[in-house]
């Protein structure tokens, strides 16, 4: 198995590979990638020397590898989501068992003419490394599991991007910027695209570059709304509140959003006070991983039994709201009133 960074880099230097088994999570990537493969193979003509295979038709990858590509020196065969790398269940049965093992002999019996006829790719969301195709694979040609990126490689690709258009982005705004965009690795493409071309050449982003022009994932928000709060702030709250209903996210979407905020507030609460490894506790991604600092710091605004208030409010509100008895947008800020009211009268 090889990184995307090995796998980016040969095809970068042109070194195409005969066999590909392209998976996982980070769908971006994986796509980029592909295209890369298509690219670098050359000129595609579909049904001479290009041939599209999914779960339809997979059962004719054979006769398609086989079949010569008329004109021209090799073949660009993609296989997507076929199911072949699938997990097998305890009973190998029906027809895609059969083709998993005769499509593994078939490779290993022809990976000479494989080699100087074809480059098979397969793209495929999920695929169970503990079984024989997968292993054959692995020795014919190339693997590369596409996760989720870490915080770091995100940043080294944001910045690596800026470079090539003559941008400069500091690593302190890069990380502002992944925690008000998300971590999907196309928004965050889409949005830095806008954020450089407004920069110029030779030009510098800034954190306030990014509050002007980019669109913050709604979780973003939240933190900046739970900020005010923990800090009794409540215009500044209902302020970011309006924002939200503004900007037409759906009330029903920010209660949602809310709910499960304050539910990892009080997660976190519970981790920290029992030493507890906080990613795990939160079942935060590896690409999520740079959230627990900022839980750890919001968690300290609160006690223990305010975030337990919290949720069954917002509970209470969900409720009443589905049964008519509350508007959804008063209710909202009711809570959050309400919230501040308490700390005061706390501190009185």
């Amino acid at each position: 198995m090889v990184s995307i960074e090995n796998l980016e880099k040969e095809i970068k230097e042109g070194k195409l590979k005969s066999i590909y088994l392209l998976y996982g999570e980070e769908l971006y990537l994986l796509e980029n990638n592909l295209k890369r493969i298509k690219k670098e193979f050359g000129k595609c003509i579909k049904g001479i020397n290009y041939i599209l295979i999914d779960e339809q038709n997979v059962a004719e990858i054979i006769s398609d590898i086989e079949t010569p590509s008329f004109g021209y020196e090799k073949k660009l065969i993609i296989a997507r989501n076929t199911g072949l790398f699938k997990k097998e269940a305890k009973k190998k049965t029906g027809e895609l068992a059969k083709l998993k093992e005769k499509l593994g002999q078939y490779i290993q019996d022809n990976i000479s003419i494989i080699n100087d006829s074809v480059v098979l790719v397969f793209a495929e969301e999920e695929a169970e490394p503990k079984q024989e195709l997968y292993d054959i694979i692995d020795k014919n040609g190339i693997i590369c599991k596409f996760d989720y990126q870490k915080p770091a490689q995100i940043e080294q690709r944001l910045k690596d991007i800026c470079n090539a258009y003559k941008v400069k982005i500091d690593s302190q705004t890069t990380r502002y910027f992944i925690e008000s965009c998300g971590t999907n690795m196309q928004d965050l493409i889409n949005e830095i695209r806008k954020l450089i071309e407004y920069a110029g050449e030779n030009g510098t982003i800034k954190k306030e570059d990014i509050d002007i022009l980019s669109i913050k994932k709604l979780e973003s928000v939240i933190f900046d709304l739970t900020d005010d709060l923990g800090k009794k702030d409540i215009s500044k709250a209902l302020q970011v509140l309006q924002n939200l209903i503004y900007a037409k996210e759906p009330l029903a979407k920010i209660l949602i959003t809310l709910y499960n905020h304050f539910k990892k507030l009080y997660i976190t609460k519970l981790a920290l006070n029992n030493n507890k490894d906080l990613v795990s506790s939160l079942n935060l991604k590896p690409n999520q991983s740079f959230l627990t600092n900022k839980y750890k710091i919001q968690s300290k605004f609160f006690e223990e039994m305010e975030l337990k208030s919290i949720l069954q409010d917002l509970c209470d509100l969900d409720f009443n709201f589905k049964c008519g008895l509350i508007d959804l947008q008063v209710g909202i800020e009711a809570i959050l009133c309400r919230y501040c009211s308490n700390i005061e009268n706390k501190g009185n």
